[in-house]
This record gives structure tokens, sequence and C-alpha cells, in this order.
């Protein structure tokens, strides 16, 4: 049997239908796996990309080379203004301590001028004058 470009081939139509669409679903099934193989290709880059990211900033955000959150600097702002308070507070404190030693000193001050105004008073009542009065105007 000779075989060339020429030889007749006698084929029933619905076995060529049958080829043409093997072959169209075998094309079509080659281009569906390269474009799915592509899309997880892409996927993998791009996962890939977030997981260093992700790693980078899970290391550099707790050294503060990232910088903070606005809520963080709200916190940082209101920790100082508490500090501040707190230190005036501790100063009024101290002040108030050193009030309490004056106050006391002063009670135990006006104590003794009390007992030596009622001394004076009980001196006073003693005097008698030349005319034999008290000092109390009785005439």
């Amino acid at each position: 049997m000779k075989v060339s470009e020429y030889t007749p081939i006698q084929m029933p139509m619905r076995n060529l239908v049958a080829i043409l669409g093997a072959t169209a679903i075998a094309v079509w099934g080659f281009f569906a796996l390269q474009e799915r193989v592509s899309n997880v290709e892409m996927n993998y880059k791009l996962i890939i990309e977030d997981i260093d990211d992700n790693t980078d900033f899970r290391i550099r955000w707790p050294r503060g080379e990232l910088g903070a959150l606005p809520d963080d600097s709200e916190q940082f702002m209101l920790i100082s203004h508490m500090e501040t308070k707190l230190a005036r507070l501790q100063e009024q404190m101290e002040d108030m301590m050193h009030n309490k030693v004056n106050i006391m000193r002063l009670q135990d001050d006006m104590a003794e001028a009390r007992k030596n105004i009622e001394k004076l008073k009980d001196s006073t009542r003693a005097i008698k004058f030349a005319n034999g009065n008290n000092n109390h105007g009785d005439k």
C-alpha cells in the first residue's frame, strides 16, 4: 500500500466530526488547564508578597520602626496630661504636709498664748491701784 499526500481516505462524516470535536475539546481543555496553572502561580506570587510584608510588619512594628497608631498617640497625650496633673497633686500634697506641721505649731502657740492671756488677766486682777480700786473700773 502506497501512502502519499494524494492518497484518498474514505471516512464517514460523523467520524470526522467526532475527531474534530475531540480535538476542539482537547485544545479547550489544554488552554483551560494552562489558565488555571497561570492563576495558581499568580496567586502564589501575591500570597508570597503578602507573607513577606506581614513578616516584615510583624518584626518592625513592635520595634517602633513603622510609626504608631493614632490611638496610641492619643493615649500618649492622655498619659502625659495625667502625669502633669499627678505632679501638681503631689506638689499640693507636699505643701499640705508642711501646712499640717504649721497648723500644729500654731495650735500649740495659741494654747500657750491663751495660758499667757489667762495669767495676765489673773495678774491684772490682782493689781491694786493706789486708791484701792482694781483695774476693772470699780470706783
